[in-house]
């Protein structure tokens, strides 16, 4: 069988993409997913089953024993049909060669940063970039190799990171702009023409891999610091925290609070005061209030956070 347009994903934001294609550009053959066993080895933040969509749109959903395809059960699919090409959406692993080569068109996928390709390689590039302070962010829409995000840059859009994003409402303008790009690799596609481009000039740099262990807060660290890890790491993602008593204190959101009110008889981590059970937390160069936090406890003044 022939599959024209194939979607590679295993998240909420693949689906979003998924129901974009459908109901605006054209129909989806096929979507190639993993197990919802396969999650039970590999950590997938928002992880979502995509099978919904076949009750939704008939569409037919292939869901992988292995996170990168190389199962018996997906060799056995790709060798048995022909494809033409793939978008890859929320996918957190390579793809590999053999699987690569069954698409006479190419599999695509995204990849940001402040800079160009292969500038920022790597893992979790939209978290790193809150949480490093960046204000903007390049999306490639790139055709994939056997390499991690090499520069064979299909187009590019850019979008703002304002101080008021945290991970989720710039996953949302990830996701504009990641439709504006598909809708003109489509049409790309539709017309045989399919241009990429390769001559990057800029450096080689890598993101490196990010686990839930990374989110802790060091309160000894400037405030801007803290706010940043506690944007870049928010829901559908693990969460920034710090340990009280024993117990996890998970902060979903936080503000900058103030810089000027004299807080040196406080210990950096301890907590000044609750208004409205919003703690505000002494942080080296001044104060963070928290909007919203997870615990086993209820954090009163003078708890410290560590």
């Amino acid at each position: 069988m022939k599959y024209k347009v194939v979607v590679f994903g295993v998240k909420d934001t693949s689906e979003n993409i998924v129901e974009f294609i459908q109901n605006t550009i054209c129909p989806v053959d096929l979507v190639i997913t993993i197990s919802p066993e396969v999650t039970k080895k590999n950590q997938v933040s928002g992880y979502k089953g995509l099978s919904v969509l076949t009750e939704r749109y008939g569409i037919p959903v292939h869901e992988a024993d292995s996170y990168f395809l190389t199962d018996d059960k997906t060799q056995s699919f790709l060798s048995a049909n022909e494809f033409d090409i793939g978008i890859s959406m929320g996918w957190q692993r390579l793809i590999p060669e053999s699987v690569l080569d069954c698409f006479a068109y190419g599999v695509y996928g995204f990849h940001g940063n402040c800079g160009y390709l292969p500038f920022g390689r790597g893992r979790s590039p939209l978290n790193w970039s809150i949480i490093l302070g960046d204000t903007r962010f390049n999306l490639n829409l790139f055709r994939y190799d056997e390499k991690a995000d090499s520069p064979n840059v299909f187009a590019t859009e850019t979008f703002s990171i304002t101080p008021h994003d945290d991970i989720r409402t710039a996953q949302y303008k990830n996701l504009i702009c990641s439709k504006n790009l598909i809708r003109r690799l489509l049409a790309a596609y539709e017309e045989g023409d399919i241009r990429v481009r390769t001559d990057s000039r800029d450096f080689d740099s890598w993101y490196e891999k990010r686990t839930a262990a990374d989110g802790r807060i060091d309160f000894h660290e400037r405030t801007r610091n803290i706010y940043n890890l506690i944007r870049g790491v928010a829901a559908p993602f693990p969460g920034a925290f710090a340990m009280c008593g024993g117990e996890r204190v998970t902060i979903w959101r936080a503000q900058p609070f103030d810089e000027m009110i004299d807080f040196s008889a406080y210990a950096p981590g301890e907590v000044i005061d609750v208004f409205d059970g919003k703690p505000v937390v002494r942080t080296v160069d001044g104060s963070l209030l928290i909007d919203s936090y997870e615990s086993g406890r209820e954090l009163k003044a003078g708890d410290i956070l560590q």
